[in-house]
């Protein structure tokens, strides 16, 4: 939590939100953000879910990040998990995954009119310390003073330098499913 929290302050300050924000500030932000990712594979499907992810939106900029603790993915096999952290994204020498971007088309977003706005992200996401350029479709749908943020996009391993051992390399698929579900709220000082 302590680390969540440092995490917090640390991007604030890097984009620009070391202050309180005034009345009617854009910034938005949340740290249960939602991200899944599946792969269908012949054997065995794989499925993971995470709800630690932190994530800042700036409706005025578009500037959008995310921070995604690796080892917080939930796997219905204890096996599987430590697979995952151990071999494949090896965890313990990079913590976390990272997005770097913007929303293109964040100027039609009206914060004061409840509505679905498709939306197109573009960014860096980091994996495994490899960077990756990443555009895909999203719906921010802005309900109150909440923006719930969808979006989904496959990658491979392969793309990240994770490699998998010829032994399993039938039963995992080429592509991995991700989902991206994010409940942003107001970004004030005293969230921290």
């Amino acid at each position: 939590m302590k680390n969540q929290v440092l995490l917090l302050l640390f991007l604030g300050v890097t984009l620009g939100w070391g202050s309180p924000p005034a009345k009617g500030q854009d910034r938005f932000y949340t740290k249960t953000g939602y991200i899944s990712f599946f792969s269908k594979a012949p054997l065995e499907d794989i499925e993971a879910h995470n709800r630690q992810v932190v994530s800042f939106l700036d409706f005025k900029t578009g500037d959008l990040v995310f921070s995604v603790p690796m080892k917080a993915f939930a796997f219905k096999k204890s096996l599987m998990q430590e697979h995952f952290n151990e071999n494949y994204v090896e965890s313990d020498r990079y913590p976390k995954a990272t997005f770097k971007g913007k929303v293109l088309e964040i100027q039609q977003v009206n914060l004061a009119l409840d509505n679905l706005y498709k939306v197109v992200v573009e960014g860096v996401l980091t994996i495994h310390g490899v960077d990756k350029l990443i555009r895909t479709n999203a719906t921010l749908q802005v309900k109150g003073r909440q923006v719930q943020g969808k979006s989904t996009f496959s990658v491979t391993p392969q793309e990240f330098n994770i490699q998998i051992p010829s032994l399993v390399k039938e039963h995992i698929a080429r592509q991995i499913d991700i989902t991206v579900d994010m409940l942003y709220v107001p970004y004030v000082t005293k969230n921290l």
